[in-house]
C-alpha cells in the first residue's frame, strides 16, 4: 500500500473510448465559451486538483463556502468555484440539461449537467471570502466588472486537457506527481507556492524548510491567472529553470500549477494547501502576507501579515497537511549568508542588506545594479530581456475629458514633440481616426462606447508591448472601463492618465461642431455631460487645466510627467 499521500487520486475524465463517443454526442449540445480563468478551474475540476469537487458549486454548496468555508456535507472548502455567465445565456437553459464546455478555439474540454442557475449577491461573496467589498481588491473588481451576472452549478464530465503548448515536460497532473514522487521513493514532500521570480532569499527559505521538515522540495509556481502587474509566467518559468541547478537534482523537483489566483489571503492559503495535498504533498509553505493582493482604497493592506498562517493553522489537521513557516530572510554582509530575520542575536553589530520588490522593480526599469547577493545572474538576465529600462519600454498617454476639452489638440501636440525627439515610433489613437478606422459600425449607446474604448485599449496594448508609443484621446466617460484598459496596458508597459479638466462651461463655449447645443435641444440622446455621466478620474497621473493656457503649455506638461517617471530621457 502506498502512504495516502501518493495513492491515486479521483479525476473527473471518462476513458478515451468514452470521451470520443461524447466529443460526438456534444456537437448537439449548447456550447458555452469559457473564459481564461474558468479554463484554469476546470483543469484543476477535471484532474483532481479540485478534489472533492466533483464540478461547479450547487447553490447551496456555494451558500455554505461564502459563509463557513465548507461544503454542505461539512468538507472544508474556502474558495467559491463557480461557473459565471451572462443573463442571456442562463435564460437559454433548462435545469438538468447538459451543456458542453469548449476553450476558446472551440475545442470541447468537458460536459456539465446544469443542476443549479442563481443570481449570487455579489457584494456578500466579497465581503465574507475576501474580506472586503472594495474594487481595489483585483478578485472583487473581477467579480463586480468581469464576471458574468448569473451563476451556474452542476457535475462536470471531463473529455479532455485544456492544451498548453508552453513548458509542457513541466505541467503535471496530481496524479501524475503522486506516481513521481512514488518512484522516486519520496515519503514527504513540502511545496512552495509563488508567483514571483526565484531570488537567492527564496533558495534560501526553500533549503531550510525542506531541511527542517527533513522533506524533498517541489517547486510549484502558478502559471494561471495571478495579480495584474505581475511578472509573465513565461519569463518566470524561464528564471525558475535558471536556477534549478542551483538546488540538488536528487531532492528538488518543479511543476507547474494551472490555478487561477483570487488573492484571497487567508482563504487563499488554505486552498493552496488542499490542491498542495491533491497534488501528493505533505508540508506547505506559507508566506508573510500569502497572496495578498497588496493596498486596499484606504492604502492599507487587505490583510495582516500573519492572518494566512493563523487561519492555516486553525485547520491544519483537516487540511492533512503541516505548515513551514515562512521566514523573513534578509542577507548579513559581514558573514555573507541569508539568516531568518528573527533568529540574528546580533541585529545592531551586523550590516541587514535586503531588497523589497518595489525596490527591484525601480533598479529593473531604470537600468540600475542588481547586487549578486540578492539575486542569481541568470535570472536577473531573463528579467532584463522582458524588462528592459523604462527610458526604452512601450507605454500609452490616455487623454480623457469631455467632448470639446481639448485632448485631441494637446495628443496631436505631444505626438509632434514626442516624434521630434525619435527613438521610438509614434502612434495617435484619436477618438475620430478610431471611429473611422476600427469602429465605424458602432453607434453611442453606452454599450458600443464602451466596445469603442476596450477596442482602443487593445491596439494600446499592442503598441505598448512591441515597445512603441500610443497616444490615445477618447472621451473615454466610465471608470471602470478605463481601468480595465489600464490593466491590460499595465502588463506591458506604463499607462499615463491625462484628464484634460476642461469645464462644462468652456467646452459647450468652445463647442465647434454644434454637439453640445444639439444634445441641449434632446436632438442627441446620451450625450456626455449633458445626459449621460462622465466619471471624473479620481487619481490620474496628470490634470491638465487648458483654460486661458496655451496648447504647447499643456503638451509640455506631460512631457515633464513622461521624464518624471523615466519614460523618456530628460532632454
Amino acid at each position: 500500500m502506498y502512504p495516502q499521500n501518493l495513492a491515486p487520486i479521483p479525476e473527473l475524465y471518462v476513458s478515451y473510448d468514452s470521451a470520443q463517443k461524447l466529443k460526438v454526442e456534444a456537437a448537439d449540445l449548447v456550447s458555452h465559451d469559457l473564459t481564461p480563468r474558468q479554463i484554469c478551474d476546470l483543469e484543476l475540476l477535471m484532474n483532481g486538483g479540485f478534489n472533492p469537487l466533483k464540478g461547479f458549486l450547487s447553490e447551496e454548496d456555494y451558500d455554505s463556502v461564502v459563509e463557513n468555508m465548507r461544503l454542505t456535507d461539512g468538507t472544508l472548502w474556502p474558495m467559491p468555484i463557480t461557473l459565471d455567465v451572462s443573463e442571456s445565456f442562463a435564460d437559454s437553459l433548462e435545469i438538468g440539461q447538459d451543456i458542453a464546455l469548449r476553450d476558446q478555439e472551440g475545442v470541447i474540454l468537458g460536459t456539465m449537467t446544469v443542476t443549479d442557475r442563481w443570481v449570487p449577491n455579489k457584494a456578500r461573496e466579497a465581503e465574507k471570502v475576501f474580506g472586503a467589498d472594495d474594487d481595489a481588491h483585483p478578485a472583487v473588481n473581477y467579480l463586480h466588472n468581469k464576471a458574468g451576472k448569473v451563476y451556474l452549478g452542476g457535475p462536470v464530465t471531463g473529455i479532455q486537457q485544456p492544451v498548453h503548448y508552453d513548458f509542457r515536460a513541466r505541467r503535471d497532473t496530481p496524479n501524475e506527481l503522486r506516481a513521481y514522487f512514488r518512484k522516486l521513493g519520496w515519503r514527504k514532500v513540502v511545496a512552495f507556492q509563488t508567483r514571483n521570480p526565484l531570488h537567492r532569499a527564496h533558495q534560501e527559505l526553500t533549503f531550510r524548510a525542506a531541511k527542517e521538515a527533513q522533506a524533498n522540495l517541489l517547486i510549484h509556481p502558478v502559471v494561471g491567472m495571478t495579480k495584474p502587474g505581475d511578472v509573465d509566467h513565461f519569463t518566470r518559468v524561464r528564471c525558475y529553470e535558471a536556477v534549478l541547478d542551483k538546488y540538488p537534482q536528487s531532492t528538488t523537483t518543479m511543476s507547474l500549477l494551472n490555478l487561477a489566483m483570487r488573492m484571497a489571503g487567508p482563504r487563499e492559503a488554505v486552498w493552496h494547501g488542499l490542491i498542495r495535498k491533491n497534488h501528493g504533498c505533505t508540508h506547505f509553505i506559507v508566506g508573510r502576507d500569502h497572496a495578498g493582493p497588496g493596498k486596499n482604497s484606504k492604502g492599507e493592506d487587505f490583510y495582516g501579515p500573519y492572518d494566512a498562517q493563523d487561519l492555516f493553522r486553525e485547520h491544519e489537521a483537516e487540511i492533512g497537511i503541516e505548515m513551514v513557516d515562512f521566514k523573513h530572510m534578509v542577507y548579513v554582509q559581514e558573514r555573507a549568508q541569508y539568516e531568518p530575520m528573527d533568529e540574528i542575536a546580533d541585529k545592531d553589530d551586523v550590516t541587514i542588506l535586503n531588497i523589497s520588490g518595489t525596490e527591484l522593480r525601480r533598479r529593473l526599469s531604470e537600468g540600475l545594479d542588481i547586487p549578486e547577493w540578492f539575486s542569481f545572474p541568470e535570472v536577473v538576465a531573463e528579467l532584463r530581456k522582458t524588462k528592459p529600462p523604462r527610458s526604452q519600454q512601450g507605454f500609452t498617454v490616455f487623454f480623457t475629458g469631455l467632448s470639446g476639452s481639448g485632448k485631441s489638440t494637446i495628443a496631436n501636440a505631444l505626438m509632434v514633440k514626442l516624434m521630434e525627439m525619435g527613438g521610438r515610433p509614434v502612434t495617435l489613437l484619436d477618438g475620430d481616426i478610431v471611429r473611422k478606422n476600427l469602429s465605424s459600425e458602432l453607434g453611442f449607446s453606452k454599450e458600443h462606447r464602451d466596445l469603442n474604448i476596450r477596442r482602443i485599449g487593445y491596439v494600446a496594448s499592442e503598441i505598448t508591448k512591441n515597445g512603441g508609443i500610443a497616444i490615445c484621446a477618447p472621451i473615454a466617460p466610465y471608470a471602470t472601463t478605463r481601468r480595465a484598459v489600464r490593466e491590460e496596458i499595465e502588463q506591458f508597459g506604463a499607462f499615463i492618465e491625462v484628464h484634460v479638466a476642461t469645464s462644462i462651461e468652456e467646452c459647450e463655449r468652445r463647442d465647434r461642431k454644434g454637439l453640445y447645443k444639439l444634445a441641449r435641444e434632446g436632438k442627441i440622446k446620451e450625450f456626455t455631460g449633458i445626459s449621460d455621466p462622465y466619471d471624473v478620474p479620481e487619481n490620474p497621473e496628470l490634470r491638465v487645466e487648458t483654460e486661458n493656457v496655451e496648447v504647447d503649455n499643456c503638451a509640455h506638461q506631460v512631457i515633464l510627467k513622461l521624464e518624471s517617471l523615466g519614460l523618456i530621457a530628460g532632454q
